[in-house]
């Protein structure tokens, strides 16, 4: 192992002069900073971290806790997250709690273990006020970015999240300025803020255009394609023949467009469908998906310049990012 020491006598400096001119330290001269950072690279000399943990009291280190790396939508956040945080010295150590609190709480208590120094977290959500481990996060004073819409039990931490209500207002918008009146709608998980605001875009466009929800036409469905599926069996089951369907999320339209198309109708000549979040799925499904599309890559960034600002002690200033919608061929007028 190549040490500080082995490079110093090669130079011919001190070990000290070495160590600065690694950090960058501006005390060494540029030339000799060059020589030493050169020699350390052909040399192959690996920074000792834990020995550099100990001397600053960090760890250049970063928790990211997400549901699964099998969810589409979170690909290019952590995409975005990892590329600014290698560009800032940090690593990342990546959690998934399969949005189950108990993993959630393993999770974190792990991180923690490993001293990081700072964590992104998409909340599991629940509907209780307060939750032990957010509380923990909070006394150790733990720089803590939320992904996704702060609720009770997490409300002190700042959120980086889009206008959820304003993108479904405007895919509820595009459906009625369709012709479309009797629009049934997939919601989410009961718990999550998200999900909740999302509808509220939906009901609040109907209000605007005179029309009332139909409690009729709204279904349980949740986060999956599967459960996406089993919402459209059930609304078909109860034959309450919408002209449109607004599925809370692309992976929720996506299972009840496989029930809706296994069924024998068409999309969008018997029945137009739409989507959230624009995952690459969506463009290329079989029937290209209307959808809003999140920045989230812009989610990605944010974070982390959220959390830098966190870490640095600086004041933060946060607003939602807008979303666009996109409109692709599942959506049409009603048949006549």
């Amino acid at each position: 192992m190549v040490r500080l020491k082995d490079i110093a006598k090669i130079v011919g400096v001190s070990v000290m002069t070495v160590s600065k001119a690694l950090r960058d330290e501006p005390d060494v001269s540029a030339a000799t900073k060059a020589k030493i950072k050169k020699l350390a690279i052909d040399m192959g000399y690996v920074p000792d971290s834990s020995a550099q943990g100990l001397r600053t009291k960090t760890t250049k280190l970063l928790g990211l806790v997400i549901p699964a790396t099998t969810n589409p939508i979170y690909a290019r956040i952590v995409l975005a997250i990892e590329e600014r945080a290698q560009d800032l010295g940090y690593d990342i150590l990546l959690a998934q709690t399969q949005n189950l609190a108990e993993r959630e709480t393993a999770c974190l208590r792990r991180l923690l273990s490993r001293r990081v120094d700072g964590l992104f977290i998409t909340p599991v959500y629940r509907f209780e006020a307060e939750a032990r481990i957010y509380q923990e996060i909070v006394a150790r004073k733990i720089p803590t970015v939320l992904l996704g819409s702060p609720a009770p039990f997490c409300k002190s931490f700042p959120a980086i999240e889009i206008e959820d209500l304003v993108a479904s207002y405007n895919v509820t918008k595009h459906l009625l300025a369709l012709g479309h009146k009797k629009i049934a709608y997939f919601t989410g998980p009961p718990a999550a803020p998200w999900a909740h605001e999302r509808f509220e875009g939906f009901r609040r466009a109907l209000r605007e255009a005179g029309l009332i929800v139909d409690d009729k036409l709204v279904f349980q469905a949740g986060s999956t394609i599967e459960d996406g599926a089993k919402a459209a069996l059930q609304m078909l089951n109860e034959n309450s023949q919408p002209t449109a369907i607004q599925c809370v999320s692309d992976l929720i339209a996506i299972g009840c467009a496989e029930t809706l198309l296994q069924q024998g109708l068409k999309i969008p000549g018997d029945i137009s469908l739409t989507g959230f979040g624009n995952i690459l799925a969506a463009e290329f499904y079989r029937v290209p998906l209307t959808t809003i599309s999140q920045p989230k890559h812009r989610l990605g960034v944010a974070a982390m310049d959220t959390m830098m600002h966190l870490i640095r002690g600086e004041n933060i200033q946060l607003k939602r990012l807008a979303a666009e919608l996109v409109t692709r061929q599942s959506t049409a007028p009603p048949k006549s």
